[in-house]
């Protein structure tokens, strides 16, 4: 299954790697200009990357993309569009992980799950986190 985009209407909503996925080398699956850069490292063993830092620079961020990664258990991630009606329901396992680049989503625990979550900073406090919205399904 490897990676898949969730579209709708020309609108990128999420990306998902499924944990099946195998790749030869590092390779970055999100838009260069995407405030969120996701992808795969891989390296032959013996591979040595040299000591170094990333260069800091402003940037201006008016989006907010999350990732989860799920280390065990089952969860359904429900995608809706703006009109907040149910695109799609994707089921991840234990590997599988999904970047949610667009749109309302909810979470729905099939199975005691644990995740891996990372989003963009900084934190401004649960008041300002979310927003609940009343959806179609």
């Amino acid at each position: 299954m490897g990676v898949e985009t969730v579209e709708h209407n020309g609108t990128r909503y999420a990306e998902i790697i499924w944990s099946d996925i195998r790749v030869q080398k590092t390779i970055f699956f999100s838009p260069a200009e995407s405030s969120f850069q996701f992808g795969l490292l891989a390296h032959a063993a013996g591979f040595v990357e040299s000591a170094h830092y990333h260069k800091p620079f402003t940037r201006q961020i008016n989006d907010l993309q999350q990732m989860f990664v799920v280390q065990r258990g089952v969860v359904a991630v429900l995608l809706y569009s703006d009109q907040k009606k149910l695109i799609r329901e994707i089921i991840l396992k234990s590997g599988d992980a999904i970047v949610l680049i667009h749109g309302i989503h909810a979470i729905r625990v099939i199975e005691d799950m644990q995740c891996i979550s990372v989003k963009q900073g900084p934190f401004l406090g649960t008041e300002n986190d979310k927003i609940i919205v009343e959806v179609q399904e």
